[in-house]
């Protein structure tokens, strides 16, 4: 029997093949928006972060809550306003929906929630397994207060899976394509010593992982997301490369250079972060695109 899923930030990239995913398995979609009218592919409910404000229709029925919410954590530079930023819409996003829960009769049993690598960070080449300690950078600090807030659902019995998602590769959105865009013009080229580890993952692999996680229900806790098989950004680099037949032949871009550029958010291209999914793995979930290689021949046609 298909479940009803309330999914926020369901119009994102990942959350746009997610529902599509979800919907042809089966199962009912609903979203959160703070403009519903925007949105016609779905039933979609109002709610305002901010304002602490929701549509309290919008658990009807609902059985699994999705959370994808929260803003990019690449979007704009680190100034302690965004950082702000960046934590909220992840924290009080999901608190808004547990208050809602709390405060109204409803069927939720399930909430599956995003997490994400920077929870590790800069970690250089130490494989990274979920009983792993957090670093305490930013990004870190950022994924530990999400994650708490989405933990605070077990105070009210719920089944609580957070998945700690690495890059992840789709052609229009997200890592792929700033590393593509100056390779397709001749001028691509790895960043800092291009050693840094990149736990990457294929958008759907993460769709299918998500889906296996809501439909399983012996699956709690916290998972990796990201592909067995790790590569580095110069690996990357030389592999979309490859697949577009472009040659790479200029010097990488220097750390300092991109420090000077981007600031503490240079964290995010420079650090780096070599996850296991063996945890994942060992539930039976198994990956249509393990290798990077066959991953963006899909990509790329």
């Amino acid at each position: 029997m298909g479940k009803k899923i309330l999914v926020t930030g369901g119009t994102g990239a990942i959350g746009s093949v997610l529902c599509k995913l979800l919907v042809d398995e089966g199962h009912s979609v609903a979203l959160l928006s703070r403009a519903p009218k925007k949105h016609t592919a779905y039933p979609t409910f109002k709610w305002d972060i901010e304002k602490q404000e929701i549509d309290p229709d919008c658990i009807n029925g609902v059985d699994t809550i999705l959370h994808l919410a929260g803003a990019g954590i690449a979007d704009k530079r680190w100034t302690d306003e965004r950082k702000k930023v960046l934590i909220d819409s992840r924290t009080q996003s999901i608190g808004l929906i547990y208050s809602l829960l709390r405060n109204k009769e409803h069927q939720v049993k399930t909430v599956v929630s995003a997490s994400a690598a920077g929870y590790y960070s800069d970690r250089g080449d130490e494989l990274l397994t979920e009983s792993d300690a957090p670093a305490n950078d930013f990004l870190a600090q950022c994924c530990i207060a999400w994650e708490k807030a989405v933990d605070k659902g077990k105070e009210l019995g719920l089944r609580i899976v957070k998945m700690r998602t690495g890059v992840v590769l789709e052609k229009n959105t997200g890592a792929l394509k700033p590393i593509a865009a100056p390779i397709k013009l001749g001028f691509g080229t790895a960043l800092g010593s291009g050693k840094q580890w990149i736990s990457w993952i294929h958008v759907k692999d993460v769709a299918q992982m998500y889906l296996f996680a809501i439909e399983n229900k012996e699956l709690s806790g916290v998972y990796n997301m990201c592909s067995p098989q790790p590569t580095t950004n110069e690996g990357l680099t030389k592999a979309v490369a490859s697949q577009l037949h472009k040659p790479l032949w200029l010097p990488n871009v220097p750390a300092f250079a991109l420090k000077l550029a981007m600031g503490e958010m240079s964290a995010v291209v420079l650090g780096s972060t070599k996850m296991s999914a063996k945890k994942i793995e060992s539930t039976g979930f198994r990956f249509a695109y393990p290798e990077l290689g066959s991953a963006l021949k899909e990509i790329y046609g």
